[in-house]
């Protein structure tokens, strides 16, 4: 049941009105206990520095995410390096397994003739 009609229920049963106005104080003093203290409001000027606050640790945010994107643009550029060493050392022995395995080859068939 809520304070108000509580209170009306109280109020419509009090014996006189002295104790009428002791229900009334009791309503006003629960009402003052559930209001914000003075210190827990926050005001234009906290409001504003709490703004700058963040738009300062945004800024920086977004510097470091600036950053990251340029850290990661670099490693992207270096994979590509070892990704073309990759391919350079692939041809690299293809070039040259190649010509052995014919030589191989050769020297197999050379020596089936001798024997």
């Amino acid at each position: 049941m809520g304070l108000a009609r509580r209170l009306y229920e109280q109020l419509d049963t009090a014996a006189d009105d002295r104790a009428r106005f002791r229900l009334l104080i009791d309503a006003i003093g629960q009402l003052e206990e559930g209001w914000p203290q003075p210190g827990e409001i926050a005001r234009r000027s906290d409001v504003r520095e709490a703004e700058l606050r963040l738009e300062v640790q945004l800024a920086n945010v977004r510097k470091e995410i600036e950053e990251v994107r340029k850290e990661v643009e670099v490693v992207r550029k270096e994979i590509e390096v070892v990704r073309k060493e990759i391919v350079q050392s692939k041809n690299d022995l293809i070039k040259w397994l190649v010509p052995l395995m014919f030589g191989q080859v050769a020297l197999i068939a050379a020596l089936v003739k001798l024997l």
